[in-house]
């Protein structure tokens, strides 16, 4: 693996004052690239989570916003790589918005793809999700399994995924998918399960939680991040889906169960019907094969779901007044 592949490369990431976003920005920055990083613009100014990493001399934070395809022009030109992460990602807020998600999903990427095409980077990666695979139809999940949108939101990342593809095949642009499966760890907010179930094991022994069946095979945080990279790194000149992946998994209600012990904790697991997903929208079962990615990008998880679970709750205690809300949020 070439550990200098990064010195002195300009990178665009979008999505960067996010929970995956902010960690890839951390170390894109560590493997000594220059790193110009998409926030959200916002009247406060705020940075997200890349507040604790500026000011850093070679990262430059651009507030904007990624339905703009003027602003994402400027972003890209310069650039060696793009990694674009911004999106909409809460499935509930799907249901009740989903134009808002064509608009920043699948125009924000067509933005993206364009920009990429007009500035000719070197290569375009997109963020894909396991959500795309609906219900697996068979396991362990690869990069060949059938696309099923039960939401509106895995219906946007699909239409995304398709652009990115036809940018390829149409104009021979670069471009790589990554599909990690669940990413968990330090930073990510309630809209997901792991912190809400976290937040609400470490304030009371009640844990509200919707249906506790679905298997989920987690990644740790930092493990994905890598796998981004790796990605990059890789570039092979044709269009690739890479499956970001442990090969194990367990049920949300094992995993509360599993957290619980780590915060030293009984808890009690309440069902909350209003945190339920439709029948038919609800994924049972997401377990990944992540076999190309080991192959062809030599990436494989380090963090193991226990050690990346501990590494999780010291972070939510040490900044539980983030998570407040939690047996109130609906993830």
């Amino acid at each position: 693996m070439n550990t200098d592949f990064f010195k002195d490369r300009t990178v665009a990431v979008t999505g960067a004052a996010g929970f995956i976003g902010s960690h890839l920005t951390e170390a894109l920055l560590a493997a000594g690239a220059r790193v110009k990083a998409l926030t959200r613009y916002n009247s406060k100014s705020d940075t997200g989570w890349l507040a604790a990493t500026a000011p850093h001399p070679a990262l430059t934070i651009i507030a904007g916003d990624i339905r703009d395809p003027f602003m994402v022009d400027r972003l890209v030109d310069g650039c060696d790589t793009i990694f674009h992460l911004a999106a909409l990602i809460g499935i509930p807020f799907s249901y009740t918005a989903p134009q808002s998600y064509v608009e920043t999903n699948i125009n924000g990427t067509l933005n993206i793809l364009e920009a990429a095409r007009r500035h000719k980077t070197r290569l375009t990666l997109l963020t894909s999700t396991s959500e795309v695979y609906g219900t697996a139809l068979r396991v362990p999940i690869d990069e060949e399994h059938p696309l099923q949108a039960q939401s509106p939101y895995s219906a946007s990342k699909i239409s995304a995924d398709m652009l990115g593809n036809s940018y390829h095949c149409a104009f021979g642009l670069p471009v790589t998918i990554v599909r990690p499966f669940n990413t968990f760890g330090p930073r990510q907010s309630l809209r997901a399960v792991i912190p809400t179930i976290i937040a609400q094991a470490l304030q009371s022994r009640c844990v509200k939680l919707g249906d506790t069946r679905p298997v989920r095979d987690f990644n740790f945080v930092t493990d994905t991040a890598a796998g981004f990279m790796a990605a990059a790194r890789y570039a092979p000149g044709r269009a690739e889906v890479y499956n970001l992946a442990t090969g194990s998994a367990r049920t949300i209600g094992e995993t509360a169960d599993l957290i619980a012990d780590l915060v030293g904790s009984r808890i009690e697991i309440v069902h909350d019907a209003s945190r339920d997903r439709p029948a038919d929208s609800e994924v049972m079962r997401l377990l990944g094969n992540a076999e190309k990615a080991r192959r062809d990008l030599g990436w494989q998880p380090a963090v193991d779901f226990r050690t990346g679970l501990q590494k999780t709750v010291e972070w939510v205690r040490k900044n539980l007044q983030t998570y407040a809300d939690a047996a109130s949020f609906k993830s």
